[in-house]
C-alpha cells in the first residue's frame, strides 16, 4: 500500500471513529416519550396512524428487488455480496419493523424499528469499505452487526441512546468520505452522494414533523416524509449497484 493511500485509509478510519463515538463528548442521551406523539396520527381503512405505517412499503419493495439483485450477483464484488445482502435484508426488515412501531408506537415497540436499522447501517459501512477501501473489510462484518445490535441493547438497558446515534451516523460519514477520499472502483458513484443527500433530507423532516403538519394545514407531515427520502436513499443505492460498472471497462459516469 502506497504512502497516500494508508493516508486516506486511517483518514477515513478517523472519520468513521469520530462519527461513532462523537456523541460521547454530550452528556447521555435519554428517549425523549414524546417523540412516540407523530403530528399525524389519523387512522384510515381501520389502520391506526395510517401514513407512518403505510409509508414504509418502499423500504419493503427496495429491499426485496435488492435481495433479488445480490442473489444474482448483479453488479456485486464476490467481497461485497454478504454485507450487501446484510443491507437488503436490513431494509426489508426496516419495513416491518417500523410499520409494528408506527402502529402503536412506544419505547417498546421502537426497539423493533431500530434493530434492523442497525443492520442497513453496518452491511451498508462494510460493503462501501469493501468495495472502495480493501477487500479485507468484509471481515469486519461480524464486528459491525455486534456493534450495530449492541447500540439498541446499550440504550434498551442504559437509556443512553448516544452510541445507536453513533451507529447511525457513521455510515452516511463513510459514504461521503469515500467519494472524497479514494478513487471511484465504479461508474455512477454520484447516486452515492443522493443517497447521502436524501438521507440528510430525510432526518431535517423528520425534526420538523408537527411543523410541516401545521405549515401544510394537516395535509401532510414531516414523519411520512421523512420514510419516502429515506426509501428513496436506499432506492438511490440499489438503482448505483444496477447501473454501474467497473471503472475499467466503464465509459464516463
Amino acid at each position: 500500500m502506497s504512502t497516500s493511500s494508508s493516508y486516506r485509509m486511517w483518514g477515513l478510519v478517523a472519520l468513521a471513529a469520530a462519527a461513532l463515538l462523537g456523541f460521547f463528548v454530550l452528556d447521555p442521551i435519554a428517549q425523549d416519550e414524546a417523540y412516540h406523539h407523530f403530528a399525524d396520527e389519523r387512522p384510515w381503512l381501520g389502520i391506526p396512524n395510517f401514513l407512518n405505517v403505510a409509508t414504509n412499503l418502499p423500504f419493503a419493495v427496495v429491499g426485496a428487488l435488492g435481495l433479488w439483485r445480490a442473489s444474482r450477483h448483479g453488479g456485486l464484488t464476490p467481497t461485497a455480496r454478504v454485507p450487501w445482502l446484510v443491507f437488503f435484508v436490513g431494509v426489508l426488515l426496516v419495513a416491518v419493523g417500523s410499520a409494528y412501531y408506527h402502529w402503536q408506537p412506544d419505547s417498546q415497540r421502537l426497539v423493533w424499528d431500530r434493530l434492523p436499522m442497525t443492520l442497513a447501517f453496518m452491511g451498508l459501512t462494510v460493503a462501501l469499505s469493501s468495495e472502495w477501501v480493501s477487500p479485507r473489510s468484509e471481515r469486519l462484518l461480524p464486528l459491525g452487526l455486534l456493534l450495530g445490535v449492541g447500540s439498541v441493547l446499550v440504550w434498551v438497558q442504559s437509556g443512553d441512546l448516544r452510541l445507536y446515534y453513533g451507529v447511525q451516523l457513521m455510515p452516511m460519514v463513510v459514504a461521503a468520505a469515500v467519494l472524497v477520499l479514494f478513487r471511484a472502483p465504479y461508474s455512477h458513484t454520484w447516486h452515492l452522494g443522493v443517497a447521502v443527500l436524501l438521507y440528510a433530507l430525510a432526518k431535517v423532516v423528520e425534526a420538523a414533523d408537527h411543523a410541516i403538519f401545521e405549515a401544510t394545514a394537516g395535509a401532510l407531515s414531516g414523519h411520512p416524509v421523512k420514510h419516502l427520502f429515506a426509501a428513496g436513499a436506499t432506492y438511490w443505492i440499489l438503482e448505483m449497484l444496477r447501473v454501474r460498472r467497473a471503472k475499467s471497462v466503464a465509459s464516463a459516469a
